[in-house]
């Protein structure tokens, strides 16, 4: 099922975790790689992806990130 606009969950890839549509890339690996220093060209080449499907894996995870409720802080 699409969550998100190029994002899919399906509980039979990847364990359930959002993937990029109509592949098994999930959008954590592909997160991953960005924090390991590698660029879109790389990404694009070396995975078989797009452009637009590795934006759609950051623009999730923005989405994600910018939804989650913020830290509590714990009563003294």
């Amino acid at each position: 099922m699409e969550v998100f606009p190029g994002i899919t969950m399906d509980p039979d890839v990847r364990f359930g975790k959002p993937c990029i549509a109509g592949t098994r890339m999930d959008v954590a690996t592909v997160l991953g790689l960005f924090a390991a220093g590698e660029t879109v060209d790389t990404v694009v080449a070396e995975y078989a992806l797009t452009p637009e499907q590795v934006r759609a894996a950051l623009a999730y995870a923005a989405h994600v990130a910018a939804h989650l409720p913020p830290a509590v802080r714990q009563a003294s």
